[in-house]
């Protein structure tokens, strides 16, 4: 299902590395005219976009949230991310998190297990 609007993106996990699968998904999301914002507490801009700190931080409406963090890392931020109340949140390989999926499906949030890249440029973002 292919969505027509543009998108604000929260890149959950994002990285000034260009050899980070994170960087590329900055890239190609506003290559497709999505607003891409990156969320990593270590960096205070990515892309020329300022990086927030935490999901709390980005102002206004989250349409979708894109993870680029192990189960590890998103465990304790599965309440703030919930609390951000996306449409839906895309686990890219290597973020897949269960727990989150079941949370996020029973506040409604449809929690979704792919690679933003690939969704992309098949056209099912």
């Amino acid at each position: 299902m292919a969505r027509e609007k543009v998108e604000i993106v929260a890149v959950l996990g994002a990285s000034p590395k260009p050899d980070r699968y994170a960087y590329r998904a900055m890239q190609m999301l506003r290559q497709f005219g999505h607003r891409a914002i990156p969320v990593n507490p270590a960096f205070d801009e990515i892309l020329g976009e300022t990086c927030y700190g935490k999901l709390a931080d980005v102002p206004g409406a989250v349409d979708t949230i894109t993870m680029y963090l192990g189960k590890q890392r998103s465990d304790p931020l599965i309440e703030e991310i919930i609390a951000a109340k996306p449409k839906r949140i895309i686990m890219n390989p290597g973020a897949e998190n269960d727990d989150l999926a079941v949370k996020a499906q029973a506040a409604g949030i449809e929690p979704v297990y792919d690679c933003t890249l690939v969704m992309l440029q098949t056209g099912s973002f």
